[in-house]
């Protein structure tokens, strides 16, 4: 046998189909159907991560042309020739399966419920600050503090809250649209509160003031016009401006201002100073047209404050094991330093942050009121004339102690059997309560009702444990 040259230059195939090179002619090189697969295998290597991060909807113009770009790739597949070489066959139904599956990727979160919650929340801050801000002045109508109210203010931020419960399941397209359409809602609302705010200083001063008071006005009127620009534009109510345009405009009246001489008068020195920082406040949003497409910004594991939560979570769960299993012994001060802790946590005005301190500062009270009652109930010592309603509250309040613990140390789902059965019994201590005749007594009124309430929190904590929510 030839162990020469020429064998040597056909040993090692190039491209991810070597494997299945099959017998060579004399001349060097793959079969034809194997250059064509390896030519395809690297188009969807190359269309692959655009499909994996894509984060919008069947109808835009992106999902179009990669939907387009696959179909196309699934057809060269389906034109090559295999001869019925089973070789050749493999290949070949490897690549077909790996660009069906892009499509159905791209598809099912195209079109996800959790997708397209999200889109509908945006439409509902559209509408809202369309008919709000938008609409009005193109209308012509000059905005002040009556119009731009702190009702719209309090509407877009109850849109921004239930945006952030809206669950991505971990999907990194997902995420992404949901990080999205989070920056642009938080953005536009910090722009309505410094509206808001702006009209309870005594702005704008009289042209009499000062000379330089009248430009100073002009370019304050402009701005109340690029406001409205600016939360058309992060809200896709723009079909002609751009944000690089309209940053263009906010740096020209930044130069006008920088031009006006206010040296020898503190007050419009001040006045010019808040234009100004006005003006520094609507450019920092308009950088939000690539926000989370092509940062990992949407990648709230990697944001520091979430750390520092998951860091306080963590402690949490070592302190909830000691007690689970050796009872109480000073948790409580440590637990009360991680409730500080949480309040010093800075969210950035970002409602996903804000949701993710708040479950564990749930947490951790979670841990404090169990420890509250096991330690009432060890220093209980009931007096012969305690009456009869009063016990019965206290035999709830042991039971719920019990199943509360079952509670912190729950880690299933809802669809778990050991879930049902905990839900099942909560709800029989609450009807327990509600069978409690109180017989006029105050205190066993106070009681029962604390009680109610203490069962109520328990269920709640129950579901905020398995409802799935992530960053």
């Amino acid at each position: 046998m030839d162990h020469g040259g020429q064998q040597s230059q056909t040993q090692q195939m190039p491209g991810p189909f070597a494997a299945f090179a099959g017998q060579q002619g004399p001349y060097p090189g793959q079969h034809p159907a194997l250059s064509r697969l390896d030519e395809v295998q690297k188009e969807i290597a190359s269309l692959g991560p655009q499909v994996c991060s894509y984060s919008g909807l069947q109808n835009d113009r992106e999902y179009k042309r990669l939907e387009r770009e696959l179909t196309r790739l699934l057809l060269e597949v389906d034109k090559v020739e295999t001869e019925g070489r089973p070789e050749l066959q493999l290949p070949r139904k490897r690549a077909a399966g790996e660009v069906e599956g892009l499509l159905h990727y791209l598809e099912s979160n195209a079109t996800h419920p959790s997708r397209l919650a999200i889109e509908e929340l945006t439409q509902e801050a559209r509408n809202l600050l369309n008919e709000g801000v938008v609409m009005p002045f193109r209308q012509g109508q000059a905005l002040d503090a009556f119009e731009i109210s702190e009702e719209l203010v309090e509407a877009v931020q109850d849109v921004a809250m239930r945006l952030a419960q809206v669950k991505t399941g971990g999907s990194v397209p997902l995420r992404k649209a949901r990080y999205k359409a989070l920056t642009r809602i938080c953005a536009v609302q910090e722009i309505l509160e410094g509206r808001v705010q702006t009209h309870t200083l005594a702005l704008p001063l009289s042209d009499d003031t000062h000379e330089a008071v009248q430009g100073i006005n002009e370019v304050m009127s402009q701005v109340s016009g690029a406001r409205c620009q600016e939360v058309a534009l992060l809200m896709g109510l723009s079909g002609r401006d751009s944000c690089a345009h309209l940053a263009r405009i906010l740096t020209e009246l930044l130069v006008k201002l920088d031009a006006l001489d206010v040296s020898s008068n503190a007050a419009v020195r001040n006045y010019r100073k808040q234009v100004v920082e006005e003006i520094n406040g609507l450019l920092k949003h308009l950088d939000l047209e690539g926000e989370g497409e092509d940062t990992h910004r949407y990648d709230l594991a990697q944001n520091d404050s979430i750390r520092e939560i998951e860091a306080i979570r963590g402690r949490v769960s070592v302190l909830r094991e000691e007690v689970l299993r050796h009872g109480a012994s000073g948790q409580g001060i440590e637990l009360q330093g991680l409730l500080n802790h949480l309040d010093q946590v800075n969210t950035g005005r970002n409602p996903c942050i804000r949701e993710a301190r708040r479950r564990a500062v749930l947490e951790v009270q979670a841990l404090i009121t169990f420890l509250d009652l096991w330690e009432a109930l060890g220093r209980r010592n009931p007096g012969p004339d305690e009456p009869p309603p009063h016990a019965a509250v206290w035999r709830v309040l042991g039971s719920l102690c019990d199943l509360q613990a079952q509670v912190l140390g729950f880690d299933g789902k809802r669809a778990d059997k050991s879930y049902m059965v905990l839900e099942e019994l909560l709800t029989k201590q609450l009807l327990a309560l509600d069978a409690v005749d109180p017989q006029g007594d105050q205190g066993t009124k106070t009681a029962r009702k604390q009680a109610v309430k203490h069962a109520q929190n328990i269920l709640s904590y129950l579901d905020m444990k398995t409802d799935e929510w992530e960053y």
